[in-house]
């Protein structure tokens, strides 16, 4: 049997590790980096780029450059936060043919699962490169916050880059995971988990080989992102109050604004001051113009103060979840490039009272501790027992447009519940059943998952059948849901298929199609 490798997907990067020996590690790509950053790009003769080849060419190839593609995995098209991503984006997001977020470059529509895909079939690549040998089997690591829909397009994903997906675990997991390695002492550990594009809190117990985590939360559009537009954004105004200059229709100036200011964002993290040159970004009639400003720590502080109180709501909800104070928690685990901002660190310190603990990698821990749930899942590992949670509740739209949470938020998975539904109008032989997840108390304002239709019910009085309804959630998270009709005891089995996933058809067409693609290596 083929090593397991585990794959952090990230937003801005994205990791590779594996269990060699009796230890993780992580796997370098071919240029010797231990992180690959999550970019596709089509280059202007052509060819596919990934990850540092790709991010090299972005800027002068800016329209045809993706990034952050995960921000849009499993989302509608005319969602808030798909919105929110086109502003400042060079590149094209179109609607596709199920509502769904697409990318459009060098004339060609992606999904996001191909995007991703591509993504996932170069970590596979750097894995066998490393190992000599093929690499069939992989757990893929996703936000704990990620409903089913992202869930499923992300399982797609590594079937297109043909992989085995043997578990999509959450990343907050698999930090504690890593983290919990070889600790034999009981402690209930905070994993803050603020990545390129996602936040995710976890609360988790530990001891005796157990890994119980008790309540997840967060936000699956709140990231480093965010944090490099308001910066962008911040230069922006900076350069259109000097110059009188409008820049933000220009896909190489932004791609340009943007790597100036992820860097500056980095640099501030060990320096209280930092300079932003960018010589020739704009050209008019009076000649070049160049953008030079300097950039306080103080003033990232406050563009972004916002954005990090926001994690704290999530904080705050997840304790009240798990039932614990600030005093019950032993340690907080910071995971993510992003908790790598002093300021990051001293709200996150402040809040729990406690230093946070500095003995992980937050670029590497989540990959670490999907290779070892790996070697869980094959027996190669039989002393560790994971206990996860669904972050989402789960239920029906009911007939008066209210929702009815069947399994609630943070049950322990895999679970399954079951509740009787029965008909409205006398006479009636079918019923719709619109499968839904989220929080809110109205349905509409919760994630539609799938509908179907029950036929063939025996005719009678409104209110008199019974038909079973179970709704099943697997350890991976993903939803399934089964019927049956108490009075003939028939049963059915219903496939409830996401809005954006793909059928099993497009999964093998595009698993051929991307698997003629021989990417080129990295330097």
């Amino acid at each position: 049997m083929s090593r397991v490798i585990g794959i952090d997907l990230g937003t801005t990067n994205s990791c590779v590790a594996v269990i060699d020996g009796s230890k993780p590690i992580v796997i370098p790509n071919p240029g010797g980096y231990k992180t690959t950053p999550s970019m596709f790009a089509i280059s202007q003769d052509g060819k596919r780029l990934v990850g540092h080849l790709a991010k090299r060419q972005a800027i002068t190839n800016a329209t045809n450059t993706v990034f952050a593609s995960k921000r849009l995995i499993g989302r509608r098209f005319d969602s808030e936060e798909v919105s929110r991503a086109v502003d400042l984006c060079p590149y094209s997001i179109v609607c596709g043919e199920n509502d769904d977020a697409r990318v459009e470059i060098a004339g060609k529509t992606f999904t996001c699962p191909e995007i991703a895909a591509i993504l996932l079939r170069d970590m596979k690549h750097v894995a066998e490169e490393y190992l000599g040998e093929i690499v069939e089997d992989a757990v893929i690591t996703v936000p704990a916050h990620f409903n089913d829909t992202q869930r499923q397009c992300t399982k797609d994903a590594g079937k297109i880059a043909g992989l085995n997906v043997l578990r999509i675990l959450n990343e907050p997991t698999a930090a504690a995971l890593a983290y919990g390695i070889g600790r034999e002492v009981e402690e209930k550990i905070v994993v803050y988990d603020l990545g390129g594009g996602t936040f995710d809190i976890s609360i988790v117990e530990l001891g005796d080989g157990v890994v119980e985590v008790l309540a997840t939360n967060g936000n699956t559009f709140l990231g480093g992102e965010d944090f490099d537009l308001r910066l962008v954004d911040h230069l922006l105004k900076e350069f259109e109050a000097q110059e009188g200059l409008e820049l933000r229709h220009d896909a190489m100036a932004l791609q340009r604004l943007k790597d100036a200011a992820e860097k500056a964002k980095c640099d501030l993290s060990a320096m209280q001051t930092t300079e932003v040159n960018l010589p020739f970004i704009a050209n008019d009639a009076s000649g070049p113009r160049h953008l030079n400003l300097s950039v306080d720590r103080d003033t990232l502080e406050g563009l972004v103060r916002d954005v990090i109180d926001e994690t704290l709501y999530c904080v705050k909800q997840c304790l009240n979840d798990a039932q614990l104070g600030i005093e019950d928690v032993d340690h907080v685990v910071l995971v993510g490039g992003q908790t790598r901002m002093p300021l990051v660190q001293k709200v996150v310190s402040d809040y729990f009272r406690k230093r946070s603990h500095r003995g992980v990698s937050p670029d590497e821990v989540v990959a670490v501790g999907a290779c070892i749930q790996g070697s869980v899942l094959t027996a190669d590992e039989t002393d560790v027992l994971l206990l996860d949670v669904t972050p989402l509740s789960l239920g029906i739209a009911t007939f008066d447009g209210h929702f009815a949470a069947l399994i609630a938020r943070n049950s322990t998975v895999p679970v399954m519940k079951s509740h009787v539904f029965t008909t409205t109008r006398d006479e009636q032989s079918a019923v719709k059943i619109r499968v839904m997840q989220g929080e809110s108390t109205l349905a509409a304002d919760n994630d539609l998952l799938g509908e179907f239709i029950l036929n063939n019910i025996p005719p009678a009085r409104k209110g008199e059948p019974e038909i079973e309804v179970a709704f099943d959630i697997d350890a991976n998270g993903i939803v399934s849901v089964s019927a049956r009709d108490l009075a003939t005891q028939s049963e059915q089995s219903i496939t409830v298929s996401a809005r954006g996933t793909l059928c099993d058809e497009e999964i093998d067409m595009l698993s051929r199609e991307h698997a003629a693609f021989e990417l080129p290596e990295e330097k």
